[in-house]
């Protein structure tokens, strides 16, 4: 509450912040509106483009006409410029309810005006979409992943863009896994979208010749943005983690608790080629969790994750088939980018309190 109010008794403060709550809520949902009914308006007007066949019929030139006459009769109105119309078209043609990928996408699609069904395409800012359209080259299940990405994460379109140049769309949910047979079947979808393969790891700096304690404190202190490329839901529990089983002192690696899974993750790095060993190991960390820290009824049961440098993918199959841990191994590298800005993929501390203690 501000200072400068003058607050006549406690009821009346409370009022005068409820309605600068209330205020600032409705221009969100303004602001919004605003976007989604703009969208709308680009959609038809690509439409229109399309299946009036305008180009055909009045010359390659009649879309630099048409912005001169649009901005004639509507000097006040942004995005009537040639280029933007031109995306206008891209935006239709990309998201046409006729296209049969989309269909498989969305479902059956019967009027061009019930817009919901489009799939939440109205949902994000018009410059996200037009760096989609730049960057998927008319690929709309490439597009649509990177929408719902969007929508679910609220990405900045810097961090858009990183997570496309990144192939993020290539690498979701590659990771090889055991988790269709070690976990229930809704839980190991999800978990399995939650991998990536390879990770990038290039935010660490790393150049020279490394070990493992180097790479490990190189991606802690470099926290934020090895949790923006873990994904979403991912919270920092503890390194070298130490676990007593019996008589031996066991530290973890990594130890992450995932909000989406409700669950502990143990993540092994090795800089190695993967070897048979390594999941015994991880598997025995997995098992250790679940009977020193995952709580009966609060916590699904703990996954495994080994990030290596390079493996057999054979090899790899073989030794997930032998364990009855759900665990999961990907590769890594050192050569992607990342922008400075990953504000939007962290729990904030009320989001992991507020799960660590629900019963």
């Amino acid at each position: 509450m501000s200072k400068s109010i003058s607050i006549l008794d406690k009821d009346y403060a409370q009022w005068v912040e409820e309605l600068c709550k209330r205020y600032r809520q409705s221009q969100i949902k303004a602001a919004i509106k605003v976007n989604t009914e703009q969208l709308k308006y680009n959609w038809l007007l690509g439409r229109d483009i399309v299946e009036m066949n305008v180009e055909q019929r009045w010359g390659e030139s009649v879309i630099a006409q048409l912005s001169k006459d649009l901005k004639d009769e509507m000097p006040d109105v942004n995005g009537l410029s040639k280029t933007n119309i031109y995306y206008c078209r891209k935006f239709y043609q990309l998201y046409n309810p006729s296209n049969e990928i989309f269909h498989q996408l969305e479902g059956e699609f019967t009027d061009a005006e019930n817009f919901h069904q489009l799939g939440g395409i109205f949902e994000i800012p018009w410059r996200h979409h037009c760096l989609i359209m730049d960057k998927v080259k008319g690929d709309v299940a490439k597009a649509m992943f990177y929408v719902r990405q969007t929508i679910e994460n609220g990405w900045s379109r810097s961090m858009l863009l990183n997570f496309i140049s990144t192939d993020m769309y290539e690498r979701q949910g590659k990771a090889l896994t055991n988790f269709k047979t070690t976990l229930p079947a809704v839980t190991s979808e999800l978990a399995q979208e939650l991998t990536k393969d390879p990770y990038h790891f290039a935010f660490t700096g790393i150049t020279q010749p490394y070990n493992e304690r180097i790479l490990k404190d190189a991606l802690l202190n470099n926290i934020t943005h090895f949790l923006t490329e873990l994904g979403t839901g991912f919270a920092y529990v503890g390194k070298e983690y130490r676990l007593q089983v019996g008589q031996t002192e066991n530290f973890i690696d990594l130890l992450f608790y995932n909000l989406n899974l409700s669950c502990y993750v143990v993540i092994e790095v090795k800089i190695g080629k993967f070897e048979f060993g390594d999941i015994g190991q991880l598997g025995g960390y997995v098992v250790a969790c679940n009977h020193q820290l995952r709580k009966e009824g609060r916590d699904n049961p703990t996954i495994g994750l080994l990030i290596c440098k390079e493996k057999d993918r054979i090899q790899a199959q073989y030794a997930l088939e032998s364990s009855s841990q759900p665990l999961g191994i990907s590769e890594y590298d050192l050569e992607r980018f990342y922008p400075e800005k990953v504000e939007g993929t962290i729990p904030t501390i009320e989001e992991i309190e507020a799960k660590l203690s629900k019963e």
